[in-house]
């Protein structure tokens, strides 16, 4: 840096030779060196505070831009940073078809002690005994002395049981918030839902898993943050729900039935409205399975005898051989059929119940309407056991039912090693294959609906799904027609629901003796029915365990007289929910009185 000199020499020396005074020189210098030092200075802070403005407008766009976009997104509750996999404890609601809450979430607390905080832990175990009569007192002092940092005591509270334990007033107590499952219609549609329970768990959360029915079986689908918590509407309808199992309930008590199951679907989607099997539980306070040797599961409340139940199912078979044979050209309606009984087949014979004989011959129609196993069995031996099986394949009753819940899998019909004609024959007539009203009731629906195989399903779906054709329809038309006959002039009289136009087959089957051979006084009856017939939409599988009606000199165990008036006082009672208005017929002229007043 060059500087100017205050005082140069030349310039003092001109201003001596000329008489003027050379200090006015330096302060004129150092006048003009100060000026430039200003100017400097002033053009640094000129810089300075333009990087500090424009270091404060770029803060406050970011800022400001930072606040739009917040402002513009949806709100998320704040996370604390731990380490650790994260407990999801978020979990789908489940409705039925119109929306109505069938399963849901509760915010409640759990309950944990600290007993190393604890004040007298004598007195508190002793409070808490008389607020959980489950907990033992002793065992509990025992366990808050042992020298332990931490216990659970209750995985979920009530209100109630909250408050008395705060009351308790010992800093060893704690709380920690977290949500359970709740059913708010306790045993409506308990079979559907199955119930769910604890995963993994902290003190401030809890993971709520299924444990059964569709709970678990849609279990990810329900615990998926994808789906946005997005409710899982069921195709059950909840007040169909609620009448079938009111009038299935008393039926059962009124037929003295140690179990009963109805499973009402729509023929051309295959939703089922309606599920029910009794006994049944509260999800809310699901009982423990049956454990022991002797123990039966089917005795169980939480045994599903609507999908799990494989029974003989009768008679309730037999329209399945006459539609085939039907199917193939065999038969016509109107063909006579060798129906002589009883009928020797090798060393097996063949008969009707309480030894009838409704030969020498009947109409395929009238096999039907009589519930003529001599009948139906000379049909499948025409049909043959190859075809017979390969039919009823594409019916279903090969394969475990493709419902959503965690049970269906596991309740494959039983099917014969071994199928020789014999099979064929008692196949025919619904004895030695063992398959559940839930296959069934897709069997039925495929009749009903024209011949288009059915898979039911616990899903509400909006239009019927692509499936194959079994029958044709004209075929699928007589059987629903034979069916019809069943009610108005056969074994299902006391099925007939004026207005409605019921179709159905009767099935009394005996059941089996776990040691091998038939109980005499045991049955399992069936009554599987479509209304209306002249355009099924419904079809709807009724069946009781066991059942026994007592009003008569002596006691009846048939189908017909159980489990039929049953499903009439459903179809009586549903119908009408379900948007059916009653075909009434109309008065013949001569019968018309005229009135005058």
């Amino acid at each position: 840096m060059i500087r100017t000199p205050l005082r140069p020499l030349a310039r003092i020396l001109t201003a001596r030779a000329k008489g003027e005074n050379p200090d006015s020189i330096e302060r004129e210098n150092l006048r003009l060196r100060h000026e430039e030092q200003r100017d400097k200075a002033r053009g640094r802070a000129e810089g300075r505070l333009m990087v500090l403005g424009l270091a404060f407008f770029v803060a406050f766009t970011v800022i400001g831009g930072r606040m739009g976009l917040m402002a513009s997104s949806q709100p998320t509750e704040p996370r604390t940073a731990a380490t650790g996999a994260e407990i999801l404890n978020q979990r789908a609601d489940i409705t039925d078809r119109n929306g109505r809450i069938l399963a849901t979430n509760l915010l409640t607390h759990s309950l944990y002690a600290h007993p190393k905080d604890m004040i007298d832990p004598a007195r508190v175990a002793k409070e808490l005994a008389a607020i959980f009569p489950e907990l033992d007192a002793k065992a509990l002092e025992r366990r808050f002395s042992d020298g332990r940092s931490f216990l659970w005591l209750r995985r979920k509270l009530s209100p109630e049981q909250m408050q008395q334990v705060h009351d308790i007033g010992d800093p060893g107590l704690l709380f920690g918030p977290r949500e359970m499952r709740l059913y708010p219609n306790g045993r409506l549609a308990a079979h559907v839902l199955g119930g769910a329970s604890f995963g993994a768990e902290g003190v401030h959360s809890a993971e709520v898993i299924g444990t059964a029915g569709i709970e678990k079986a849609m279990d990810a689908r329900l615990r998926d943050p994808a789906q946005g918590r997005e409710p899982l509407a069921l195709s059950i309808d909840m007040t169909i729900q609620a009448t079938t199992t009111e009038v299935l309930e008393a039926g059962m008590k009124m037929m003295n039935a140690k179990g009963a199951a109805a499973v009402l679907m729509d023929v051309h989607t295959g939703e089922i409205l309606s599920l029910v099997s009794l006994p049944d539980f509260d999800p809310n306070d699901r009982p423990q399975p049956l454990v022991g040797k002797k123990d039966d599961p089917a005795d169980s409340p939480l045994f599903n005898r609507a999908v799990q139940g494989v029974y003989e199912l009768g008679s309730t078979f037999k329209i399945f051989a006459v539609a085939q044979a039907m199917e193939l050209g065999l038969v016509s309606p109107e063909t006579m059929v060798d129906a002589n009984a009883p009928m020797r087949w090798g060393k097996f014979r063949i008969k009707e119940f309480e030894g009838h004989n409704y030969g020498p011959f009947l109409s395929a129609t009238d096999v039907i309407v009589k519930s003529s196993n001599v009948g139906v069995a000379h049909i499948a031996l025409q049909i043959g056991g190859l075809r017979q099986q390969a039919f009823l394949k594409s019916l279903g009753f090969f394969d475990a039912t493709p419902v959503e819940l965690i049970e269906a899998p596991g309740a494959k019909p039983l099917i014969p090693a071994r199928w020789a004609d014999i099979t064929t024959i008692t196949t025919s007539y619904g004895h030695g294959m063992s398959a559940s009203p839930m296959h069934l009731a897709a069997a039925y629906s495929a009749i009903a609906n024209g011949g288009i195989a059915v898979k039911p399903t616990l899903l509400r779906q909006d239009a019927p799904r692509p499936a194959e054709r079994v029958m044709r329809k004209e075929v699928a038309l007589s059987a629903v027609s034979m069916l019809r006959q069943v009610v108005t002039r056969g074994t299902a009289s006391y099925g007939d629901v004026p207005g409605y136009e019921v179709a159905g087959k009767t099935g009394t089957a005996d059941k089996p003796k776990p040691s091998g051979g038939y109980w005499n006084d045991k049955v399992i009856n069936t009554f599987a029915s479509t209304f209306p017939s002249s355009d099924p939409k419904y079809v709807l599988i009724l069946t009781l365990d066991e059942p026994v009606e007592t009003t008569g000199p002596k006691p009846r165990r048939t189908a017909g007289w159980t489990s039929v008036p049953v499903a009439a006082e459903v179809i009586r009672r549903v119908a009408p929910l379900l948007g059916l208005r009653p075909e009434v017929e109309a008065t013949p002229m001569d019968e018309l009185v005229a009135v005058r007043n």
